[in-house]
């Protein structure tokens, strides 16, 4: 039964939904963008009530058809609070944090309710039978901020696709619901790679900074683990926190600037390369250090700060992708 009502939304929304995405926000909830049917226990619900009719008709039961009609009543009654609990929202898209490739992406809407209180109100991912939503309660003339999260498998520009607003209060006997298409995205960024291991001081040149080299000073940072390294040298804390065997790495600095060029990570493939140039970008954000990225077709100059993380992740996000298309 739950696939037959999930089957049967679907072919009404697609048959009478013809919004087009992207969709200018706010989008409004009218009579027409709403649709309603019976859920698995509004199904049951019908089918007791037709039993009780027959019972009623065949004994000649005044007192059942007083709860017949009565439970019938009701669930019209439960039918016309489900839709109204939709009806009039106000819905519009916000901000999207980027995120790293294998993390979860959180896009956000903000509600609008300019009636009375509504109640467990839903949101998820539209056409996706499993979908996991999340829910919320919107006060009288308040806004609320519904956060839905999708796992980001790869890099580039995540859609989220067209999401569904739906509702079940109070008694659960009908589903509402609508589509909103705001052609929502997250830039996801290429996973880093532990494995990197330190910054590059090969490809230092002339300028001011800090950059680590070889050496026992100080702490630098972590990398993958690598047969013969010895047992003093693994994190065992990171071990601890499920992050897997890293091994530590000491050095001490010098001053330079920091080229991290695609080019030079000879014998690996493209998304390994980024997968480490990532690493190094925050990698020399943590450390000060001022770093440019070479990129075929793309050099940005050494600098440092939030603004400058930024744009280099952008770019190792977006490399090799028509029209930011995802990979």
């Amino acid at each position: 039964m739950g696939d037959f009502s999930f089957a049967l939304r679907q072919r009404i929304s697609d048959w009478t939904f013809r919004a087009r995405i992207p969709e200018q926000p706010p989008v409004v909830l009218t009579q027409k963008r709403i649709f309603i049917i019976p859920t698995r226990t509004g199904y049951f619900f019908a089918f007791v009530l037709v039993l009780l009719l027959i019972a009623s008709v065949n004994y000649v039961l005044s007192l059942g058809f007083l709860l017949t009609f009565l439970l019938a009543s009701m669930g019209g009654m439960s039918m016309l609070h489900t839709f109204r609990n939709l009806a009039r929202l106000s819905i519009f898209p916000g901000r999207t944090e980027p995120t790293f490739a294998g993390d979860v992406a959180h896009f956000h809407l903000v509600i609008h309710n300019p009636g009375v209180a509504r109640f467990s109100v839903g949101v998820k991912r539209a056409k996706l039978r499993d979908a996991e939503p999340t829910f919320g309660d919107i006060t009288p003339g308040g806004s609320s901020n519904l956060s839905l999260s999708i796992m980001a498998e790869s890099r580039g520009l995540m859609p989220c696709g067209r999401l569904e607003i739906f509702t079940e209060y109070p008694v659960g006997l009908f589903h509402a619901w609508s589509y909103v298409g705001f052609d929502m995205t997250c830039l996801v960024y290429p996973k880093p790679d532990p494995g990197a291991g330190a910054l590059p001081i090969s490809a230092t040149g002339n300028g001011e900074g800090n950059i680590p080299v070889a050496g026992d000073e100080e702490f630098q940072s972590l990398r993958a683990y690598r047969a013969g390294d010895t047992l003093r040298q693994i994190a065992w804390k990171a071990l601890a926190r499920e992050q897997g065997l890293l091994v530590k790495e000491f050095g001490t600095t010098t001053s330079a600037d920091l080229w991290l060029d695609y080019a030079a990570l000879v014998g690996f493939g493209a998304e390994q390369r980024l997968a480490r140039l990532t690493w190094w970008v925050l990698e020399a954000e943590r450390a000060l250090v001022p770093y440019g990225l070479k990129l075929p077709g793309v050099t940005i100059p050494p600098s440092m700060g939030r603004q400058h993380r930024d744009k280099c992740l952008e770019r190792l996000a977006l490399y090799g992708l028509q029209d930011g298309a995802a990979a």
